[in-house]
C-alpha cells in the first residue's frame, strides 16, 4: 500500500528498515564538499518527484567513482528532507564485509524485485541504474548515450509497486577520465566470467598512473556533473494496464536521451562544464 503524502513513510520490515536517517544525514553532510566542490554539483527539477513511492531511472557515469547517487541524495535531501528515504538499487558484491552494514543504513539495498517492491510500496524513493557497469564504463566516445544495454526489468518493478518512473539524467561523470573500452573480449579471452562473474574487463586513462585497467585505480577529475530530474512517466495512464515492455523502455531511453541531448548542447567544455 503506497502513502497519500511524501512523509508518510512505513520503514517497517526487510532491508529497508535498516535504513538510518541520522547516519545518512551525517553522511551527506561529510561528502557534501566533495559533491558540491569538487564536482560542482547541479540537481535540477527535483519538484517533478511526486508524492509516495517512485522509481528513479537513471544513466550511471564515472567508473570506479561513480557519483550518480551522492550527488542526487545530497540534492533530494536538501529538498524533501530525511523523512523521505532514497534506496538504490546495489551489488550484491556491496554486502558483503565489514562495510555492509553501512551500505544497508544509508539506504543500499540488493538489487532484486521483492526489495525494489517493498521499498516502493513504502513510499521510498528507488533509485535504479538499468544498465549497471555496462553503463557506468561506456567508452568515452558514447559518453552522452542513453544504454542500459537491454535491461527492462526497472519497467516490472515500477509496473507491480503500481509507482511512477522518474527519469534522472546526468551528465559530467564519464568525464572523470578516458573511458577507451568495456572490455568485453578481453574478460572473453581471459574467462572472468568464469572465474569472478564479471562480463567486463573496462580500460581507461587518467590520472595519476595513465593506462587502467581497473587498476591501478586513477583519481576522478574535478569533472561538473549535471543531472536533470524529468516528468513522471504513468506508465498504465500512457501505455495501458497490459503495456508492451519494449515500448515503455524505448519511450523512457528516448525521453532520457532528449534530456542528455539538451544537457550536452549547454555544456561548453569537457570537465569544465
Amino acid at each position: 500500500m503506497s502513502p497519500s503524502n511524501a512523509n508518510d513513510v512505513d520503514i517497517s520490515a526487510g532491508e529497508i528498515a535498516k535504513w538510518d536517517p541520522g547516519l545518512t544525514e551525517t553522511v551527506m553532510g561529510l561528502i557534501r564538499p566533495l559533491t558540491k566542490l569538487w564536482h560542482r554539483s547541479e540537481v535540477r527539477g527535483l519538484e517533478h518527484f511526486p508524492a509516495g513511492g517512485a522509481l528513479a531511472v537513471g544513466n550511471h557515469s564515472g567508473g570506479l567513482f561513480a557519483m550518480d547517487v551522492p550527488v542526487f541524495a545530497i540534492a533530494f535531501y536538501d529538498h524533501y528532507g530525511y523523512e523521505r528515504p532514497v534506496y538504490t538499487l546495489s551489488f550484491d558484491l556491496m554486502f558483503t564485509g565489514p562495510t555492509a552494514d553501512f551500505f544497508r543504513k544509508t539506504g543500499f539495498i540488493p538489487a532484486n524485485h521483492s526489495n525494489a517492491d517493498e521499498a516502493l510500496r513504502s513510499g521510498g524513493v528507488v533509485v535504479v541504474f538499468p544498465g549497471g557497469d555496462y553503463d557506468v564504463y561506456r567508452p568515452t566516445t558514447a559518453r552522452n548515450k542513453i544504454d542500459f544495454g537491454g535491461r527492462t526489468g526497472y519497467i516490472t518493478a515500477a509496473l507491480n509497486a503500481g509507482v511512477p518512473i522518474v527519469p534522472v539524467v546526468g551528465i559530467g561523470g564519464q568525464e572523470s577520465q578516458i573511458y577507451l573500452s568495456r572490455g568485453t573480449e578481453l574478460a572473453k579471452l581471459l574467462r572472468l566470467d568464469k572465474l569472478v562473474r564479471a562480463k567486463i574487463l573496462p580500460l581507461s586513462f587518467g590520472f595519476p598512473f595513465g593506462l587502467s585497467a581497473v587498476v591501478p585505480v586513477n583519481l576522478p577529475l574535478p569533472t561538473k556533473i549535471v543531472q536533470q530530474v524529468l516528468e513522471p512517466i504513468d506508465i498504465v495512464a500512457q501505455f495501458g494496464e497490459d503495456p508492451d515492455i519494449d515500448e515503455v523502455d524505448a519511450h523512457v531511453r528516448r525521453v532520457m536521451q532528449r534530456a542528455l541531448d539538451q544537457l550536452a548542447q549547454e555544456r561548453r567544455f569537457p570537465v569544465i562544464g
